[in-house]
């Protein structure tokens, strides 16, 4: 911080004194003489102004960019800028989300001239990636004292905000449970939509947004009996538009998120971002083809899109759902889009890697998957339009390849990088009458 020094002023030199000493300094140079009286000018110092006293730093907020595969981040203080292992006041590990706060009362005034390094890492805690060079407490990426939680949701980088938003928070010290408020804009009052009780990062709204407008979303921290703990955040706002040309009915492959710990609410791990067409994300986590059906009527009718992208079966081979089952179920989403003129294109289902299912808790699935998931794939590849992307994503064993997933069941950036490019490369080349017409957001 700069100071800026005021120095004194000079008093004493009054228009009276100046006018006096004018008049008898005259007179007494005629007369060879110095004349009585002269008046002294006299210079003082103004008080030197007081360094304000810096508020004590009790806590402290840490943010930066998400890294492509960061499970999780490794956070160190260093006492100084010394980047030395002697010199480290505090290391904070498995930190799931790009920003955190710390509670740095017991350093007490110190903790003011702490400098600060992040390092990406794996699942296994291994790093992925350098240290970022040290940081003081000051600057871009650090809040001092924060009173409330920091959302992360990206909705507005978005073509289309999702129907099934996920809201995501950097929670503060200590904050294991939270308040979200949905409201909806308008010209005179807000509409307060809903109130979800969350845990400590983020929510999974299960209630599509199909009504046009413009909302915001906003968090806060509670203790233990429900009570605030913290202000509510700054508002998060998202809009619905009424209508999307080009939708997207899937799982959470279509939902978003990856690596286990970044949720959809981000556009890094969603693969409608790296489409060089826009697409309305109305994708839900968990989704089989039997509830993609289900919720057809409710979901995609009310944006009236012209051509509808279908990727689902994942979650019916892996659970046990026979292949043909799953086919008749895509056949009736091909029927229905059939009857109300929309344009089904498939996508053909990923596969799987059940190796890694043990990280996240993953059910194992049937011995022969593959035998059904290959049955899927041979319908869709015979659909009218139908993209292949699980080709690329497959290894030598016909499982899902291992550098591109966490939890053995969904592609991280790479994979979904590749489903997004893919699938845009494919609307634009069959479908120029709709997307010519479209503007795609730049990030």
């Amino acid at each position: 911080m700069f100071w800026r020094h005021q120095g004194g002023l000079i008093k004493g030199l009054c228009l009276t004194g100046s006018l006096l000493w004018g008049l008898t300094g005259w007179a007494a140079a005629a007369a060879g003489t110095q004349p009585k009286n002269r008046p002294v000018p006299t210079v003082t110092t103004a008080p030197a102004k007081e360094k304000a006293p810096q508020p004590l730093l009790k806590s402290v907020r840490l943010t930066w960019p998400v890294v492509p595969g960061a499970v999780q981040y490794q956070v160190v203080l260093l006492k100084s800028a010394v980047d030395a292992p002697a010199n480290i006041a505090l290391t904070r590990d498995q930190v799931f989300t790009n920003g955190v706060d710390l509670d740095l009362s017991q350093y007490g005034s110190a903790a003011s001239e702490f400098y600060w390094k992040v390092c990406p890492l794996d699942y296994q805690g291994k790093a992925i990636g350098s240290f970022t060079e040290p940081q003081p407490m000051s600057g871009a990426g650090v809040t001092l004292n924060p009173t409330s939680p920091l959302p992360t949701t990206q909705f507005e980088q978005m073509d289309y905000t999702p129907l099934y938003p996920v809201y995501s928070w950097v929670p503060m010290a200590g904050a294991k449970q939270h308040e979200v408020q949905v409201w909806r804009e308008k010209n005179f009052s807000d509409d307060l939509i809903r109130t979800l009780q969350a845990g400590e990062y983020d929510y999974y709204e299960d209630g599509g947004y199909t009504v046009p407008g413009r909302y915001y979303w906003r968090v806060r921290s509670l203790d233990a009996s429900g009570n605030p703990v913290s202000d509510w955040s700054v508002k998060m706002h998202f809009r619905v538009k009424p209508e999307a040309p080009i939708a997207a009915l899937g799982d959470s492959i279509t939902h978003g998120g990856g690596v286990m710990s970044v949720p959809p609410g981000y556009t890094l791990y969603d693969w409608e971002t790296y489409s060089q067409v826009p697409v309305k994300n109305l994708g839900y986590s968990g989704n089989t083809t039997a509830d993609m059906i289900e919720r057809f009527d409710r979901d995609v009718l009310p944006f009236h899109p012209k051509v509808l992208v279908i990727m689902g079966g994942v979650n019916d081979y892996r659970a046990g759902t026979l292949g043909w089952t799953t086919v008749q179920n895509l056949a009736t989403l091909r029927n229905k889009c059939n009857a109300y003129g929309i344009i089904p294109v498939f996508m053909t289902v990923t596969p799987i890697n059940p190796s890694l299912f043990s990280r996240a808790g993953i059910e194992q699935p049937p011995f022969d998957w593959q035998v059904h998931q290959q049955y899927i794939n041979a319908w869709i590849m015979g659909q009218k339009y139908a993209v292949d992307v699980s080709t690329m994503l497959t290894d030598g064993a016909g499982n899902l390849r291992r550098d591109y997933t966490t939890d053995g069941l969904h592609p991280d950036y790479f994979g979904k990088k590749y489903i997004g490019e893919t699938i845009g490369h494919y609307l634009a080349r069959h479908f120029p009458w709709v997307t010519s017409k479209l503007t795609k957001k730049q990030l």
